[in-house]
């Protein structure tokens, strides 16, 4: 589908309106408010899909299935801390997750090396298994959802978003 405004040609009926964070919005509202609440309303709606898709499939929370996807790309472990930055939750957050994952024997604490009063996380041979599985589905999910977005759209949408990414990364650090 085209990024323009009216992406239906004109011999077919206008669809009814969806009601989401952005349906609020009027012409005057600033294009920067619309262009955030459009993209959060697609990241709401794509993230409550695949929220319910892995409770009904895997029985597995999206936080936790999150923490595993942290793990797999760090087979050497990852510290709670840094868990808890790179899923931008609390440490308690964390902790409760690890638990639970660690009751399922899907993941193991294991003392940090560099120092035994801190602990890091690792999956499990269970855990990989588990997480690789999840993941392959998870794609496809991910593939069918997005699967009326042209490639050429998907590539230019991927431009401006890191371009956006970059500009807000950019004011953090002054």
């Amino acid at each position: 589908m085209p990024l323009n405004d009216n992406p239906h040609s004109d011999d077919q009926p206008e669809p009814e309106p969806v009601l989401d964070l952005a349906s609020r919005l009027t012409q005057d509202h600033h294009q920067s408010l619309k262009l955030w609440l459009r993209m959060l309303s697609c990241t709401v709606k794509i993230e409550n899909e695949i929220r319910s898709r892995l409770r009904a499939t895997f029985g597995i929370t999206l936080p936790r299935f999150d923490l595993m996807a942290q793990l797999e790309r760090h087979p050497q472990g990852l510290r709670m801390g840094e868990l808890s930055k790179r899923m931008m939750v609390t440490g308690g957050n964390i902790t409760g997750i690890t638990d639970q994952l660690e009751q399922e024997k899907l993941v193991v604490r294991v003392p940090d090396p560099k120092d035994g009063r801190v602990f890091s996380v690792r999956l499990t041979a269970a855990g990989r298994r588990a997480f690789a599985t999840m993941a392959q589905v998870h794609e496809e999910w991910i593939a069918e959802l997005l699967q009326d977005v042209s490639g050429a759209d998907k590539t230019q949408l991927i431009e401006l978003l890191s371009h956006m990414k970059h500009s807000l990364h950019a004011r953090d650090d002054k």
